[in-house]
């Protein structure tokens, strides 16, 4: 409904400013000031003053009263506050959008676009478990393609997996080269990646501490593992897949724990074996940009407005991680309408040089979309997989289950349902809580911020955090159950068989809705699918937990104001059971594309 009442008044602007010979390139429409009563405004006046050579407001009532409502389905009126043209949905508008919403559980997910995407995220080096510094990619990255997925692509999310790079050929030259007798620690937990990265900071101990000769010899193993890689040495590529697909199922439990699964692990060395990372660097070598400089190749991306050289071939034509990258985005190309990928801050330079470098080999670099992001920290600073220290993922999820079963257990005497909560409920909901408390805290900041993870503010039932939008929609669940309880029909729900009722068949009225609460309420279940829309399109999934926040002030002003199984009459009584349903089915697709599960009781 909003989606095509935006559409209704950019048609009517667009037609009442060329009646006006004015411009229309830029319409300035947008979502109101919170002290305006307007579903929609126009800020045209503000650029359009100059030209007009008028006050704002001047230009603004000029506009309105060229504004044409005739013909619209949800275009009511027009008026002007200030500079701002203010448009106006009429009844249809909130009539449409209960019937939609409450009819449909999936509510919010738009027509499919008939357009592939790939977006690639985590892409961890398989050296050890996940750590908490790293752990805003598969969260992140998760969201991107759930809201991808509910904006109507049809989406595939893969990992990309450096199973070519020196750290590899040090794993694995490590683990040949030490036994357990020659570690230092248990591991941590018994788990594969926990089991063998302690293989992976011996062997690094050993470059940095060992003997010279004992390091020069070291080294020349390693090296022959890199060559061997590079020469398509199939016992080579077994050695090293060992230690890769070892690691990797250990992470994979890991994240799913978030959860963020996959369904294609691509592996680096591909791009070696079946000779597209050879063809890449033929390709640049013929470059007018290719230049041989310090003894490697590299490629000066001036017109780019790159100052730093991008080498991709060494001295000895080996090949680096750029350079099959390159390969792999090429790949992706010639299998997906569009590419996305998720990197750490870390990468910013590099996205630059992949970007410029697709466009040199003749692609179109408009097909790739890169979500760049800052890395997580907790109050005790930095963490390192390399040297041993810091906090795994595992660990910070494990600690939001247990504060989250203490926050529930604390909070058993104040909940307001009857029912009574099992053991295994209330671990079903520290689950739930937990670990939607990370996924929501990191997921709501905008990426290119960094964020210090705090347990008080995401965990706290009060503020604007996971649990306090969760805990609309388990509001939402009861009212609906204690509705079917009482014999009355429920979208989705009947008391006796738990079974499905035709939503159709509800005699509902949203006219009925007469509170601002209500029909406040009804407005933000309105513009989810516009939220969804443009939240895809700037590969912002934060907006959409902003969302759930101003959805979740909306539906408290709503529930302090109005009962639903208790409303004066049946026809309002209706009317709200299918806004509750409505709301309900906003919070949890909204919760849906956070990664951020919905709990029906906590």
């Amino acid at each position: 409904m909003f989606r095509q009442f935006r559409s209704e008044v950019a048609d009517a602007l667009g037609d009442a400013l060329a009646s006006l010979d004015l411009p229309t390139d830029d319409l300035g429409i947008e979502r109101p000031p919170d002290d305006m009563d307007a579903t929609l405004a126009s800020s045209v006046a503000f650029r359009l003053a100059g030209e007009v050579g008028g006050a704002p407001p001047n230009v603004a009532g000029e506009v309105a009263a060229a504004v044409d409502i005739a013909g619209y389905d949800y275009l009511d009126s027009v008026d002007t506050a200030g500079p701002y043209v203010n448009f106006h949905a009429g009844e249809r508008y909130l009539v449409d959008a209960l019937d939609a919403a409450a009819a449909d559980a999936g509510y919010g997910a738009l027509p499919d676009r008939d357009t592939s995407v790939v977006v690639e995220h985590t892409s961890a080096n398989p050296t050890g478990p996940v750590h908490v510094g790293r752990a805003r990619n598969p969260i992140v990255g998760d969201a991107v393609a759930n809201l991808m997925e509910y904006a109507g692509y049809d989406v595939d999310r893969h990992y990309y997996v450096n199973d070519a790079g020196r750290q590899m050929a040090v794993f694995t030259w490590a683990h040949e080269r030490f036994d357990e007798s020659d570690l230092d620690a248990e591991p941590a937990r018994d788990r594969a990646e926990y089991d063998l990265v302690r293989y992976y900071r011996k062997g690094n101990a050993f470059l940095e501490e060992a003997e010279p000769a004992a390091v020069d010899a070291a080294e020349k193993e390693i090296s022959a593992i890199l060559q061997g890689l590079e020469d398509g040495d199939e016992e080579t590529y077994e050695r090293v897949g060992e230690v890769v697909d070892t690691v990797l199922g250990g992470m994979k439990e890991c994240l799913a724990r978030l959860p963020a699964e996959f369904d294609e692990f691509v592996k680096e060395t591909r791009f070696m074996r079946d000779g597209s990372t050879d063809d890449i660097a033929a390709r640049l070598k013929e470059t007018e940009q290719a230049v041989y400089e310090e003894d490697a190749w590299q490629l000066e991306l001036d017109e780019w407005g790159i100052e730093k050289n991008l080498v991709f071939l060494r001295s000895d034509d080996t090949s680096l991680y750029t350079t099959r990258d390159l390969a792999h985005h090429e790949w992706k190309f010639d299998n997906y309408d569009r590419a996305v990928t998720v990197l750490g801050e870390d990468h910013k330079l590099q996205a630059d040089q992949l970007d410029a470098t697709l466009e040199l080999l003749g692609n179109d670099a408009d097909r790739l979309g890169h979500v760049i992001y800052s890395y997580v920290n907790l109050p005790d600073g930095k963490m390192s997989t390399r040297r041993g220290t810091g906090v795994m993922l595992d660990d910070l999820l494990d600690e939001a289950i247990d504060r989250a079963r203490e926050a529930v257990e604390s909070r058993m005497d104040d909940r307001i349902r009857d029912d009574d909560l099992t053991d295994e409920d209330v671990e079903r909901i520290a689950h739930q809580v937990g670990i939607g408390a990370v996924r929501y805290d990191i997921v709501s900041k905008q990426p290119a911020k960094a964020i210090t993870f705090e347990w008080e503010d995401a965990l706290d039932f009060e503020a604007q955090s996971a649990p306090f939008v969760q805990y609309v929609h388990a509001r939402c669940a009861g009212i609906l159950a204690e509705a079917a309880a009482e014999g009355v029909d429920v979208p989705g729900v009947t008391a006796d068989s738990g079974g499905v009722v035709d939503t159709d068949a509800l005699d509902v009225d949203a006219s009925a809705l007469e509170t601002d609460a209500a029909r406040e309420l009804l407005r933000e279940v309105a513009r989810f699918p516009a939220v969804i829309e443009e939240a895809a399109d700037d590969l912002e999934p934060h907006t959409v937990a902003t969302f759930t926040r101003e959805f979740a002030d909306a539906y408290n002003a709503f529930y302090r104001e109005c009962p639903v199984v208790t409303a004066e009459d049946d026809e309002l009584r209706a009317a709200r059971v299918a806004l509750v349903a409505a709301a309900k089915h906003t919070m949890a697709n909204a919760l849906d594309v956070l990664g951020v599960e919905a709990p029906e009781s906590m």
